[in-house]
């Protein structure tokens, strides 16, 4: 279903096997990671949730360039004991290609459901967290995390919580450490949507997603999957 509030295209190439995750109505679904490439040559791997009945769409030879259509979804699942949110890119549409190895174009309108974090690297460069609840079909909402950078970062410091938001930029996979209570040390990957313009939006007139202080209220369940 095409949601004017939520859309992702990009190219890529995937990982290793697909592996099944649920099935939703007796339609499995399965995940995987797409490799994107951006200009600069760094890679952004992203966790993909890709449809049965599209399984037919994929090449046999996996390092053929792919163009996948779809929105960006979230869910909560529980890791180490603790529900973490996980982001995923939910195809679907998707097709061989040729052209724009590079492409990774996501598209957001939603409300902000947290405080932004203004904040500056080592090395003064300017940055904004944001979470943005965007709405989907059937009342539901996906709670995307987002970053602006410079002037961006500053105008998005500016938004106050239940404010709505429109942004364009990439989806993008980064590495941190995490430190344990037994002092070892855990690296993990993150997914956010990089915005590269931002703008005040127009409030919605229906499925206005829930506005909250504390996104991991609103988390589905643990064990519940998208659809």
């Amino acid at each position: 279903m095409e949601n004017p509030n939520n859309r992702i295209i990009a190219t890529g190439r995937l990982e290793g096997e697909l592996e099944l995750s649920h099935e939703v109505m007796n339609e499995p679904f399965y995940t995987g990671i797409l490799a994107v490439r951006r200009l600069s040559g760094t890679v952004d791997r992203l966790p993909v949730t890709i449809p049965g009945k599209l399984m037919a769409l994929l090449p046999e030879d996996r390092s053929q360039l792919m163009l996948v259509s779809g929105q960006v979804r979230s869910y909560n699942k529980v890791v180490d004991g603790a529900g973490r949110l996980m982001v995923t890119l939910f195809v679907q549409g998707m097709s061989q290609t040729n052209e724009n190895d590079t492409l990774n174009r996501v598209s957001l309108t939603g409300a902000l459901c947290k405080p932004p974090v203004y904040r500056s690297t080592p090395f003064g460069r300017e940055i904004c967290d944001m979470m943005l609840a965007v709405n989907r079909a059937f009342g539901k909402s996906d709670y995307i995390p987002c970053i602006a950078w410079g002037r961006n970062a500053q105008y998005a410091s500016r938004f106050a919580v239940g404010d709505r938001v429109r942004l364009t930029g990439r989806l993008q996979s980064r590495e941190y450490q995490k430190l344990l209570d037994s002092g070892e040390t855990l690296t993990r990957s993150a997914y956010e949507v990089s915005a590269f313009t931002l703008e005040a939006a127009e409030a919605e007139a229906m499925y206005e997603p829930r506005v909250v202080q504390d996104v991991r209220t609103v988390y589905a369940p643990a064990g519940r999957y998208l659809s």
